[in-house]
């Protein structure tokens, strides 16, 4: 049986550049209607911890990323970035 090690990926997803972000104008809006008014803009994105088991931290890695490209990020309008540490 091969030994594995367990993995905490920290995922950061937020959308691309010029992708409209409702949420973010909602939380700007907030933010000014408490006062503060030196907000210019806000963009809303998302974090997501993944725990797994992997040989290494290549496979870890190429892992996570099929995981962004396949659920968790929707690349047509979102960027993904992640780390992985040893868990």
């Amino acid at each position: 049986m091969n030994e594995t090690a367990r993995w905490r990926a920290e995922v950061f997803v937020s959308l691309r550049p010029g992708v409209n972000d409702p949420q973010g104008l909602a939380v700007r809006d907030g933010l000014r209607r408490l006062g503060y008014e030196e907000v210019e803009d806000v963009r809303v994105g998302r974090y997501v911890q993944v725990w797994l088991r992997a040989p290494d931290v290549e496979t870890a890695e190429r892992c996570v990323a099929a995981m962004c490209e396949q659920l968790l990020a929707n690349p047509v309008v979102e960027h993904y970035r992640f780390s992985i540490e040893p868990a």
